[in-house]
């Protein structure tokens, strides 16, 4: 048996039951019977000693003298242990329509984050990225896949730039449906994750097609929320497309649970708020021609006016692609393929293989190879020839298939998939590959030195 070869260090002794030729050394059967008793006896202490301690992981390796050391549990932390928090509240809810806002957020946060001694950090800011579908089988013919597709290049993205994905398939409020989903779980994340300082928001249908490009937090210092935006639609012309609130970064503060409070209160979870709100929107902003009040209108209207108050800590992205509109994007990405390709051509540090977990410094060294040389913002822009960080397919409807008639199905179809592949072209060069063509999804192994060796054979 392995448990009685296992003990050997509680062994009996040699001498008992061996057997000399001739001589002395001859034992009679009672006495033979007796040595085997002693050793019988003595394995099945061994053995019932480890059943006791070997499933529980007791066993020492490193002990001397092959001694068994039995460790001591370590206790988990149960809801009488340790100090209370505002986990412990009964009051505190969850729920973004409980009817009881939840106050003191600074204070409670920050007395769970000392309480477990993370106080104080030096490392940079922690991001929670949050998105989502819904909770039944896409309608579309490939829509399943399509957001399996959609949702692995959020992994991959988290993945190498060391953000914790939550990804939600529930309604969590019944009434907040569709694109008003957003909000319960974006504000239930906060309360999660009172670790997170920013939670990060990424609608279904949005790409990552930079996998260099890292959130500039510092720039946001002083700010709890950052959106994309037009600047003339925005704040000259007040349009409901001023914005979009389709990817959207805030900070996990009081000020965010007070904001998000007042945005849904705007929506269904208040049936009859919401349609007076339907009314009001259209009737102020430019472009509404629906009185059904949605997540985007709702949020233009709150921010132009309270500008004061929920304005001054509202940061307008409007330098790099923090959400590019597809069709500015799509038939631009085997041009600003090319390019990097070029750069990377006459930058041999670059064209080294590397682990996937030195991604991020290889990124600083291409964007620095980049700067100055393809013109544009890192991280994309409306001019220029750098990769967008997110290119986002509003209208084309991937899960459901109820595309806005302004597009074709054909140009939904192949600019999702020329994203997609682009920015899997960037992960898998890691692994020594990528894809054969834009809009093929084979793969080819890549030369040691790519892109300097693909340039020689060519």
């Amino acid at each position: 048996m392995v448990a009685t070869s296992e003990a050997a260090p509680l062994r009996v002794s040699a001498s008992v039951g061996s057997k000399h030729h001739g001589g002395a050394g001859t034992r009679g059967p009672a006495t033979r019977r007796r040595a085997r008793d002693v050793v019988v006896f003595a394995a099945g202490v061994a053995a019932t000693l480890l059943a006791l301690v070997g499933t529980a992981s007791v066993l020492d390796p490193g002990g001397r003298g092959g001694l068994v050391a039995l460790r001591v549990p370590v206790p988990v932390p149960g809801p009488e242990d340790g100090p209370r928090t505002f986990y412990d509240d009964p009051e505190v809810s969850y729920a973004v329509a409980a009817g009881r806002r939840l106050t003191g957020w600074d204070a409670k946060r920050a007395e769970w984050l000392r309480s477990r001694g993370l106080g104080r950090r030096s490392a940079p800011e922690r991001v929670v990225m949050v998105s989502g579908s819904q909770p039944e089988p896409c309608p579309g013919g490939a829509g399943d896949h399509l957001m399996l597709r959609f949702l692995k290049n959020k992994l991959d993205y988290c993945r190498l730039h060391g953000i914790e994905l939550l990804y939600n398939r529930e309604f969590l409020h019944p009434a907040m449906g569709g694109y008003w989903a957003k909000i319960p779980i974006v504000r239930a994340a906060m309360l999660a994750h009172p670790d997170a300082e920013w939670v990060w928001w990424v609608d279904s249908d949005a790409v990552f097609t930079d996998m260099d490009f890292s959130l500039p937090l510092a720039k946001y210092g002083g700010r709890n929320f950052v959106v994309y935006g037009w600047p003339d639609k925005f704040f000259v012309r007040k349009s409901w497309l001023g914005l979009n609130a389709g990817v959207f970064l805030i900070r996990n503060c009081q000020w965010s649970l007070d904001f998000m409070d007042e945005w849904a209160r705007m929506g269904p979870a208040y049936p009859e708020d919401h349609a007076r709100w339907g009314e009001v929107l259209r009737a102020t902003l430019s472009d509404k021609d629906s009185d059904v009040a949605c997540d985007q209108s709702a949020l233009v209207y709150l921010l132009l006016n309270n500008w004061e108050r929920p304005g001054k800590k509202t940061f307008v992205e409007t330098e790099y692609f923090f959400q590019g509109y597809w069709k500015e994007v799509v038939d631009r990405l085997d041009g600003v393929a090319a390019r990097y390709e070029a750069v990377e051509r006459r930058s041999p540090g670059l064209r080294r293989r590397h682990a996937e977990q030195e991604h991020l410094r290889y990124a600083g060294a291409r964007n620095a190879a980049l700067r100055g040389v393809v013109p544009g913002p890192a991280g994309g822009g409306e001019v220029g020839w750098r990769r967008p960080l997110i290119t986002h397919f509003v209208g084309c409807q991937p899960c459901s298939g109820g595309r806005n008639p302004m597009y074709s199905r054909e140009s939904c179809d192949d600019g999702m998939r020329h994203a997609l592949g682009f920015a899997d072209d960037q992960v898998l060069r890691a692994y020594g590959f990528r894809h054969a063509a834009p809009l093929n999804d084979s793969v080819r192994g890549l030369p040691f030195d790519y892109p300097a060796a693909h340039a020689r054979n060519d």
